[in-house]
């Protein structure tokens, strides 16, 4: 079974963004946000897991991600939006997005799971650090 790490990266915040997913301590995603604009950190992250699922091919896998907002989206927040029509009371920010990963996350077999960042996990470092090269280089 493979284990991806995934992170996103912006600055400012917003700003130039990158992500990047990590897989055997080598990248093998790098991204940042499609049209070129700014963008966010929120956002770069919701893409990293995003590519990593998209990576996984609907193989059996774990996606670790320090972003515990986009695995409560993905696992649980979206779960209500989505019978509600993708509404909620205030909007739903980034739906594109939302919307989008959830679809890729309900019809793969990955578990995700969240890690503390910057707490000298070495997946977890590694994404981290190719996130902010993917923001520096504008890979897209």
């Amino acid at each position: 079974m493979n284990t991806y790490y995934t992170d996103g990266s912006a600055s400012p915040n917003p700003g130039p963004g990158g992500f990047s997913v990590v897989l055997d301590g080598q990248p093998v995603v790098l991204g940042s946000e499609p049209s070129g604009a700014e963008t966010t950190n929120i956002r770069m992250e919701g893409f990293a897991i995003m590519a990593a699922l998209t990576h996984a091919e609907g193989a059996i896998c774990e996606i670790r991600s320090d972003s515990e907002f986009w695995i409560n989206v993905i696992t649980k927040w979206s779960i209500t939006w989505e019978a509600n029509g993708w509404n909620k009371k205030g909007g739903i920010k980034n739906l594109d997005i939302v919307r989008e990963v959830c679809m890729l996350h309900r019809k793969s077999q990955a578990k995700l799971v969240w890690v503390r960042g910057h707490n000298n996990d070495p997946g977890n470092e590694l994404a981290d650090h190719w996130a902010n090269k993917a923001r520096e280089q504008h890979l897209g």
